[in-house]
C-alpha cells in the first residue's frame, strides 16, 4: 500500500525508532546503577552494620578472657583468643543435654505442629460443615491472648496430670497453632478448586485430595510454617523456665540463664553458648530461605 500524495509506501515518513542498547548502561547512572539505587544503598548497608554489630560483639566476646570484656575502650578483636572458652561451657554445664533436648522439643513440635495445622487448614478452607466460619473466627481469636496470659493456667493444667517436667510439657501444648492453621488455609485457599473437583471425579477421598492434591502443592507454606515453628520453639525461654525444674529436663535457654547470677555473670561462657545457640538457626534459615520467602508471599495473597 502507498501514500497516494506523495507516492511512497505508508508510514515512510514516520520517523524510525531507535533500538534500545542491551546491556548498556543507563543514561545517567554511574557503575549501571541509578541515584535511587545508590540512595537505598546508602540507607542499607550502614543499616546491615548496624544489625550485625551485636552478632559480631557476641562473637568477640566468646573469644575474649573474663577480664577484657569491660575494657575501654572496647576492642573487637580478642588478644589473645581464649578458645578454651568453648571447652570450658562443656564442663561447666552439661551443654550436650541442653542442646539435645532443644533439639528434640523443637523438632517434635515442628512436626506436630504442622501436621495438626495443616489438617486444620483443609478443614476450615476446603470442607463444608454448620459453623466453619464462627469456629475459625473463634480459633482465630485465640490469637489476640497473650501468651503470658495462659501459662498459669497451662502449669496447673498439666501438674493436675503429672507431666511437670516431662517433655510431654514441653511438647503437646504447643503442638497446635492457631497462627499456623491461618497461614495455611490461606495458602490452601489459592490452589485452584478445579484439582480438587477432578480428584473427587476419580473417586479420591478427602484424606486423598490432603495428601496427594492439596499437601504436595503447598511445599512453601509448610516450610515457611515450619521454620517460624522450629525457631520460635528454639528460641523459648519463658514456658520451659515455668514446666522444668530439673537439670536433665532444661532447654538450651534456660540452662544458659544458670551463668547469670544475681551478683556475678560468666559473660564469656554466656556468650559462647550463644554462638553453638545460633549456628542450628543459621543453618535452617540459609538452606530454607528461598522457601521461607516464597512461602510467605504466596501465603500473603490469597486472603479471601
Amino acid at each position: 500500500m502507498t501514500d497516494r500524495s506523495e507516492g511512497r509506501p505508508a508510514g515512510a515518513g514516520a520517523p524510525a525508532r531507535r533500538a534500545a542498547p542491551r546491556g548498556g548502561r543507563r543514561r545517567g547512572s554511574l557503575f549501571g546503577f541509578g541515584l535511587g539505587d545508590w540512595l537505598l544503598a546508602a540507607f542499607l548497608v550502614p543499616t546491615a552494620i548496624l544489625m550485625l554489630m551485636p552478632f559480631v560483639w557476641m562473637v568477640s566476646t566468646s573469644l575474649k578472657s573474663a577480664g577484657a570484656v569491660f575494657e575501654y575502650p572496647p576492642t573487637f578483636i580478642p588478644d589473645p583468643f581464649r578458645w578454651d572458652n568453648y571447652t570450658r561451657l562443656f564442663q561447666v554445664l552439661p551443654f550436650a543435654r541442653f542442646f539435645l533436648n532443644s533439639v528434640f522439643v523443637a523438632g517434635t513440635v515442628t512436626l506436630l505442629g504442622v501436621t495438626t495445622s495443616a489438617m486444620a487448614a483443609y478443614a476450615f478452607a476446603r470442607l463444608r460443615f454448620p459453623g466453619r466460619d464462627a469456629l475459625f473466627l473463634g480459633y482465630l481469636g485465640t490469637l489476640m491472648i497473650p501468651a503470658q496470659v495462659v501459662i498459669i493456667p497451662n502449669f496447673i493444667l498439666l501438674r493436675t496430670v503429672g507431666w511437670i517436667d516431662t517433655y510431654q510439657a514441653l511438647i503437646l501444648p504447643a503442638a497446635f497453632s492457631a497462627f499456623g492453621t491461618f497461614l495455611l488455609r490461606q495458602y490452601f485457599l489459592t490452589i485452584p478448586n478445579e484439582l480438587e473437583d477432578a480428584a473427587v471425579v476419580d473417586g479420591a477421598t478427602h484424606w486423598q485430595i490432603f495428601t496427594r492434591v492439596i499437601l504436595p502443592l503447598s511445599g512453601p507454606a509448610l516450610s515457611a510454617l515450619a521454620i517460624f515453628t522450629f525457631l520460635f520453639n528454639w528460641n523459648s525461654f519463658l514456658y520451659p523456665l515455668v514446666v522444668t525444674s530439673s537439670v536433665r529436663m532444661s532447654t538450651l535457654t534456660v540452662g544458659l540463664n544458670t551463668l547469670q547470677g544475681q551478683y556475678n555473670t560468666a559473660w564469656t561462657l554466656l556468650m559462647a553458648g550463644s554462638v553453638l545457640a545460633l549456628l542450628p538457626v543459621l543453618t535452617v534459615f540459609m538452606f530454607a530461605q528461598r522457601y521461607f520467602i516464597k512461602g510467605i508471599t504466596m501465603t500473603g495473597i490469597g486472603g479471601r
